[in-house]
């Protein structure tokens, strides 16, 4: 993760290893939420069409809790 600069992939805070991927296509920008398995695997949880600063707390929520409806079904 060290090596994709943080315009295209940022650790959300306070999430223990939810990620944030920017898409960005003219002037729309798309969020897509996702976190890896054994460092190994990318896993896509939800996306959304960015429209202010502040990322939704219920994206964020919606994408922890399908991230931990994954870790418990493995």
């Amino acid at each position: 993760m060290q090596r994709i600069p943080e315009t295209y992939l940022k650790q959300i805070e306070n999430t223990n290893g939810l990620y944030e991927i920017r898409v960005q296509l003219g002037s729309d920008i798309c969020r897509i939420f996702c976190f890896f398995d054994q460092g190994q695997l990318v896993v896509l949880a939800n996306g959304f069409q960015k429209k202010s600063q502040k990322t939704p707390r219920k994206e964020i929520e919606m994408a922890l809790k399908i991230k931990a409806e994954y870790e418990s079904e493995k």
